[in-house]
């Protein structure tokens, strides 16, 4: 199953296509921008309290027969946040001093 490749950072709404290297995601593929993950988030996911990784980018040329960008496009269903920015920035202040491997 191919990673999902949401279409923006679901803090700022910043576009991420496919092949942005700005963009990071959690184990549960929460997406978000490298600006928003390592700041205001402090590399806390606001959804699940992991962290972040940078998303890979999908193949633009079919290597493989069936595997590329165009054989498995990414999302273009938009993600926003569930929970309050002041929700988030107290969830992030008391998670972010765990470090992320212990979270």
């Amino acid at each position: 199953m191919a990673l999902e490749l949401r279409p923006n950072c679901e803090y700022c709404d910043k576009d991420l296509p496919p092949d942005a290297l700005d963009a990071r995601i959690c184990t549960f593929e929460c997406t978000f921008c490298a600006d928003c993950a390592d700041g205001v988030l402090r590399n806390v996911c606001p959804n699940c309290g992991g962290g972040f990784a940078p998303r890979p980018i999908r193949p633009a040329a079919e290597w493989r027969p069936g595997l590329s960008v165009g054989q498995k496009p990414a999302s273009t269903k938009r993600i926003h946040l569930s929970r309050p920015r002041d929700e988030i920035e107290a969830f992030v202040a008391r998670i972010a001093k765990v470090p992320f491997e212990r979270r």
